[in-house]
């Protein structure tokens, strides 16, 4: 069977088996109630994995996806006490610019978005510490049940946090499908030099993917921070490869111009079965991440478009 057509079917098919296999290995595994509490407790990272994935999209990386969160944690925190609800305000305003940041550098200064990224995630891991004074930063946990309780709250045995992560997939497919701007995305990603041609200002839609890719950092941040009651420079670390890992192993080559929001959520839900089974099988944390970078390996292979690329290097 030509693997071309069966290509773009690899995600799902590897969800099923992976859940087929833990499931035989584990029959509690597959209850309802397991399997929704799975997918709650993964939703920053994949509001993470979801701003990344317009970022891949058109054929770049953003790196400071995960410094973006631990900044967040740490803002949301220390100002929740004087701004109140509109603390969330100001993380989706710092994400989208710092997120512009990076677009700016990449695009208009010529750097590649993983030096660039990777440049901003350092200035937000600065800014983090500096605002924490090097330390983990508690909420008030009346102030934060009055104002973001309802997000780590269950409608009937959904977690609240679910329909977040439903709700934002569902723009985000919005944004891909129906604007203007997913349009130019896809355009950029299958050939940014043809986009140019036809008269696209690429550079300015290359800042919005980057800067929405920024804003929903801050957003899985924000999450973050309220699940934990508190934030610190560090507390996202070892969030950034199963991001990566869950929009590559969801179909979204680094290449671009192919695969989208719908693939990572797919390649969320693999990380997390992934997880789970580890934890089962009671592999640490350690282990964890060296088993995440073998299948970001196995997910480049499979997902790269190698007549995009003339050499490696």
């Amino acid at each position: 069977m030509n693997m071309q057509k069966i290509r773009p079917h690899l995600p799902w098919i590897t969800l099923v088996v992976l859940v087929a296999i833990v499931g035989a290995a584990n029959p509690g595994f597959l209850r309802p109630a397991n399997l929704l509490e799975m997918a709650g407790d993964i939703v920053p990272l994949f509001v993470m994995a979801l701003g990344m994935t317009f970022v891949v999209y058109i054929g770049g990386i953003d790196l400071s996806a995960q410094s973006m969160a631990n900044l967040i944690t740490v803002v949301a925190t220390i100002y929740l006490a004087t701004l109140g609800p509109f603390v969330a305000l100001l993380c989706i305003a710092l994400g989208f610019g710092l997120g512009y940041l990076s677009g700016f550098v990449t695009t208009r200064l010529l750097v590649p978005s993983f030096i660039s990224t990777l440049a901003t995630g350092g200035l937000a891991f600065s800014m983090a510490q500096w605002l924490s004074g090097q330390r983990a930063v508690t909420m008030d946990a009346d102030q934060r049940n009055r104002v973001f309780g309802w997000m780590i709250g269950k409608t009937g045995i959904v977690p609240n946090e679910l329909i977040i992560a439903v709700v934002l997939l569902g723009i985000a497919l919005f944004i891909e499908r129906r604007t203007t701007l997913g349009r130019v995305l896809k355009a950029v990603g299958a050939g940014e030099l043809a986009a140019a041609a036809s008269g696209i200002n690429v550079a300015r839609f290359k800042i919005l993917a980057f800067a929405i890719s920024g804003s929903l950092a801050a957003i899985a941040g924000l999450i973050f921070a309220v699940k934990l009651s508190g934030g610190a420079p560090t507390i996202a670390n070892g969030f950034l490869l199963p991001a990566i890992v869950a929009v590559l192993v969801g179909g979204t080559p680094l290449t671009g111009g192919v695969g989208g929001v719908l693939n990572t959520a797919i390649g969320t839900l693999i990380v997390a079965v992934i997880r789970s089974s580890m934890l089962y099988f009671e592999i640490d944390a350690t282990k964890q991440q060296m088993v995440f970078g073998l299948v970001l390996i196995v997910a480049i292979a499979l997902t790269i478009d190698r007549s995009k690329l003339r050499t490696v290097k």
